[in-house]
């Protein structure tokens, strides 16, 4: 059993859909947890929370908002001492095909998601570093993942979000800091509308909010994208292939001659940093760079 005794949380957006999902489970496992939203919903939560028996508290501001993001973990660190786990699950939409898209309504879903989840990460930051214990969930999409008609804003933010987390991951580690991405399928008011009712009804946020419990554990892994929706539970990665070498004289034509054989997946591998596409570049290229 995954035991939070002692963690404090916080989940954004978590004043319904999948964020009051995460909070309840999170909760229900022992963690104090702040639910964060813009509205009473917070507070509907955190009464449902503390109804079961569970410790919770409410923290109303926009995960955009800088100075009140920071007032709330300041409160959090002087009441309850730490910070243990974010989850940062706060987002809106504004789909559109890109044609007829407004870049205020691009800029405003980036802001939300990639900006409102720094801002959040930002804030917990040091003080996870400082005690040597930290679990972060980025909440990123398939959308991001592989692309969504009328979700370019989206899905930009989205994807973001995962070179986020790559990166963060590789600098928290030394100090016991995990950071992780969620790309999960449930049934909430943003996804009203996209699939029918009878498909729509199986993606249901208590069969995604188990792989967060999962990903802010004290076992959880480092720098992985996990997908969860009707009670399926996925890996993606982001691979390189082997591709091909052509040297000092290659050629736009013979990269696209060769096309079949540079996308063979047969031997891809997921580099374990971003220098790792150069170490194999320079090895195909009979200059191996050592480790």
């Amino acid at each position: 059993m995954i035991d939070l005794t002692g963690r404090t949380a916080i989940v954004t957006g978590a004043g319904g859909g999948l964020g009051r999902s995460h909070a309840l489970l999170l909760a229900s496992r022992g963690a104090r947890v702040v639910v964060n939203d813009m509205g009473d919903s917070a507070n509907a939560v955190v009464d449902e929370i503390h109804a079961a028996g569970w410790q919770a508290r409410a923290a109303k501001c926009s995960v955009t908002d800088v100075d009140a993001v920071q007032a709330m973990v300041d409160e959090v660190l002087a009441d309850w001492g730490r910070i243990d786990i974010l989850v940062n699950n706060a987002g809106i939409l504004r789909d559109k095909s890109f044609a007829k898209m407004e870049l205020a309504d691009f800029r405003l879903v980036v802001d939300v998601h990639l900006m409102g989840s720094a801002t959040c990460t930002k804030a917990v930051w040091n003080a996870m570093r400082a005690q040597n214990y930290g679990r972060i969930v980025m909440t990123t999409s398939c959308s991001g993942l592989y692309g969504n008609f009328g979700q370019a804003n989206y899905a930009a933010a989205k994807m973001g979000l995962v070179g986020l987390m790559q990166t963060l991951g590789i600098e928290g580690e030394k100090n016991n800091v995990r950071v992780n991405c969620l790309a999960p399928t449930g049934a909430t008011r943003m996804m009203e509308g996209i699939l029918p009712a009878h498909q729509l009804a199986q993606f249901k946020p208590e069969l995604v909010s188990p792989a967060v419990l999962a990903l802010v554990s004290e076992n959880a892994p480092n720098r992985a994208i996990l997908s969860a929706g009707a009670g399926g539970y996925e890996l993606a990665y982001i691979a390189l292939t082997q591709g091909i070498a052509l040297g000092e004289a290659a050629t736009a034509e013979q990269i696209l001659a060769r096309w079949d054989e540079l996308a063979d997946r047969g031997d891809a591998f997921v580099p374990a940093t971003g220098f790792d596409q150069a170490r194999h570049e320079l090895r195909k290229a009979g200059f191996p760079l050592e480790a």
